[in-house]
């Protein structure tokens, strides 16, 4: 298709691939049901296909969980601060830390900011920008004077900004954090006249903890890296600040993301950037900082540099926590809105695919199968976020309960046994999960029992009620309002 066709329907085009992702999802989940009708022999087996996929998935993430788990407790243990001396510019190195925040608690971003005086690499070389909202008013500069004089005299640097609210963009994390390092460079940059080629800089949520040696394994990993300004490093998130105080079932939830987002690290052709990560300041500046006019800032950035780059463009992992709190609130309901919500958000990551896709047509430097490869797998989560659980929870039993002559066949009968000895052998990812979890959950809490400690694994036989609550509902929810234009507002997780 001509380059020129598709810029001048850029409107029109992105508008239709907004409805993609809804209309797949939902055209796969919808698939059993009126399939089960017309043509249940083929739903049958995308059934059993859909279960065998899925015993791929839970059974590959779940070995590389494993494997990241050991290679996190490696680099627990390594004397980065040692390795980082051998450079003969070392002390060059500027960090900057970029904290968006809006109604977070003083308590929440204290514990951060503690976080970060806790580094092995000097602190003296570090620049932290708590960023509020204008909107915030009063509260916000009220938290802005308590933390500048907590917190001023520990950093090379401490900036507290207040990100008004301008026309044309769109209220978040994405146009806070450009907002703040747009900030820094004019203080850092252009008047201090540090060196950004030196410079890197971290988005950091508000109640994210880094570990120890997160910032000393970050200047070892950028000067080691000769492609350096063609990287983003990624620590391990890990939602474990507060998971005894929060209910059951996202405690489930939150213990399962954790250690499925640790197996992720080891897939670099898949792997993008989450939550809090860091980049080469230099690298934010050529590509024009953060886009100001979207609500999820973590995967834009990385295709927007993808394509910018011409592909030459790939994620870091540094096997080092961060420890982020689960959605909390003060009442069992509230929390499992919290909850509901931030997942939501979450997967209104799908927004960007219409910006990806646009992307793909149009860039023509970048090896063919390498974008698509690069592409699709993007898809495929996004796509399949709701569907996974409708298909290998319900889907077996569709057809034979639906159809009652497809029922008394051979393969209607035997469909529900087929499928379910393909998912009680991808139980054995449930058991790897259960093991990690049990080995890096925190023990140590106020009120946890041992006796409490002990039972934690039979929690997981929620894991069907999570799926639907915290997995497919959201999901299906913003694919929906995607698809009918009814575009969601950033709203902050609710921290207590």
């Amino acid at each position: 298709m001509n380059n020129s066709y598709l810029y001048k329907n850029k409107k029109k085009i992105i508008r239709l691939l907004d409805i993609l992702p809804g209309a797949v999802s939902w055209s796969l989940i919808l698939f059993p049901i009126w399939g089960s009708f017309a043509i249940p022999v083929i739903v049958a087996y995308y059934i059993i296909a859909f279960d065998v996929y899925w015993l791929y998935r839970s059974l590959s993430i779940a070995i590389l969980a494993f494997i990241a788990h050991y290679k996190v407790r490696a680099y627990q243990r390594f004397d980065w601060m040692g390795d980082v001396k051998t450079f003969p510019d070392w002390q060059r190195i500027w960090h900057v830390v970029i904290i968006p925040t809006y109604t977070e608690p003083l308590h929440t971003i204290r514990k951060s900011l503690k976080g970060l005086t806790a580094q092995t690499f000097p602190t003296k070389k570090i620049c932290v920008v708590l960023s509020f909202e204008k909107r915030e008013g009063k509260t916000g500069r009220d938290k802005a004077a308590i933390l500048e004089k907590e917190f001023a005299g520990k950093f090379g640097y401490f900036f507290t900004t207040f990100h008004p609210d301008i026309k044309g963009e769109v209220k978040g994390k994405s146009s806070n954090t450009s907002w703040a390092a747009k900030y820094v460079k004019k203080k850092l940059i252009d008047e201090e006249k540090l060196n950004s080629k030196y410079m890197t800089i971290t988005s950091e949520d508000a109640d994210a903890i880094f570990h120890p040696n997160y910032f000393a394994c970050l200047t070892f990993k950028f000067l080691d890296d000769p492609n350096r300004y063609r990287k983003i490093y990624q620590p391990a998130v890990n939602f474990y600040n507060n998971i005894w105080k929060v209910p059951v079932i996202t405690r489930v939830f939150n213990t399962t993301a954790s250690v499925i987002h640790m197996g992720l690290m080891l897939r670099k052709d898949r792997l993008i950037n989450f939550s809090t990560y860091s980049i080469s300041f230099d690298t934010i500046i050529k590509a024009g900082f953060w886009d100001t006019d979207v609500i999820p800032e973590d995967y834009r950035i990385f295709f927007k540099l993808y394509f910018a780059y011409n592909g030459k463009i790939s994620v870091e992992p540094i096997f080092l926590p961060v420890y982020e709190d689960a959605a909390q609130s003060t009442t069992f309901f509230k929390t499992v809105n919290n909850q509901y919500q931030q997942v939501k958000r979450w997967a209104w990551g799908a927004s960007d695919d219409s910006y990806i896709i646009f992307n793909w047509l149009t860039n023509k430097k970048i090896n063919f199968w390498q974008k698509t490869l690069r592409v699709a797998k993007v898809l495929e989560d996004h796509f399949l976020w709701p569907v996974n659980w409708f298909a290998i929870t319900i889907g077996a039993i569709l057809p034979p309960l639906l159809n009652k002559d497809f029922g008394r066949t051979i393969l209607g009968k035997t469909l529900p046994q087929v499928s379910s000895a393909i998912l009680t052998i991808s139980l054995i990812s449930l058991f790897i999960i259960i093991v990690i979890d049990w080995r890096q959950r925190p023990k140590k809490d106020i009120g946890v029992s041992k006796l409490r400690q002990l039972l934690s694994p039979f929690e997981f036989i929620l894991l069907p009620l999570v799926g639907l609550i915290f997995n497919a509902l959201p999901g299906i929810d913003a694919h929906t309002r995607l698809m009918l234009g009814k575009y969601i507002e950033y709203r902050v997780t609710e921290k207590v």
